[in-house]
């Protein structure tokens, strides 16, 4: 069952974009009516993915969140935008050009064994002893990758050699994500 509706999925889309926008223009942007949409409210982990002619431009996010998903998904959506140490900020002249994807997160849970990871279903998160690194669903289908090509992709995000989950067994939580973008969700933001 889908987390969001379409008319909720459209106020993040649009309050992702308007955050980034107030980099710029300082505007603040008022929170929707919780009363009317309680899931907006809802203390859920988000991840917010831009992207500039289909290349990433940005990702950041919150496996967990004390604050109302809207409020984690605005917040998530700067930091992308400007704090993603594997890009220069995004510049003013970029906001037009960026794409925008969400990704809400469901509560991580331990896996038991390599066996429990769904590619396509199942994001990872790693985490061993001063190592920590999260792939979103979407990413093995995106590369194409099979179980495999996404466990090492995972050890190496964390600084790990590739295949060091052949070893042991790591440490790795899964969850599941509801992703949805401005395009599939009809709010496509026109470049100028």
């Amino acid at each position: 069952m889908a987390l969001t509706n379409i008319e909720e999925r459209k106020i993040l889309l649009n309050a992702a974009r308007k955050s980034i926008e107030s980099i710029f223009t300082g505007e603040k942007i008022p929170p929707p009516d919780y009363q009317k949409y309680p899931v907006l409210a809802k203390h859920l982990g988000a991840f917010v993915t831009l992207t500039i002619n289909k290349k990433l431009r940005g990702c950041i996010g919150y496996i967990v969140s004390d604050k109302p998903l809207y409020e984690t998904v605005c917040d998530a959506a700067i930091s992308a935008a400007i704090n993603d140490p594997r890009f220069p900020p995004l510049s003013e002249n970029e906001v037009d050009l960026v794409d925008i994807e969400i990704s809400i997160l469901s509560e991580p849970f331990p896996m038991n064994s390599y066996d429990d990871i769904i590619v396509g279903k199942h994001g990872l998160i790693l985490e061993e002893p001063g190592r920590r690194a999260l792939l979103l669903p979407q990413v093995p289908i995106e590369h194409n990758m099979n179980k495999e090509q996404f466990l090492s992709a995972l050890c190496e995000k964390a600084g790990l050699y590739g295949d060091c989950w052949k070893q042991k067994q790591l440490k790795i939580s899964l969850f599941t994500a509801e992703v949805f973008s401005e395009k599939e969700v009809g709010v496509k933001h026109e470049h100028s």
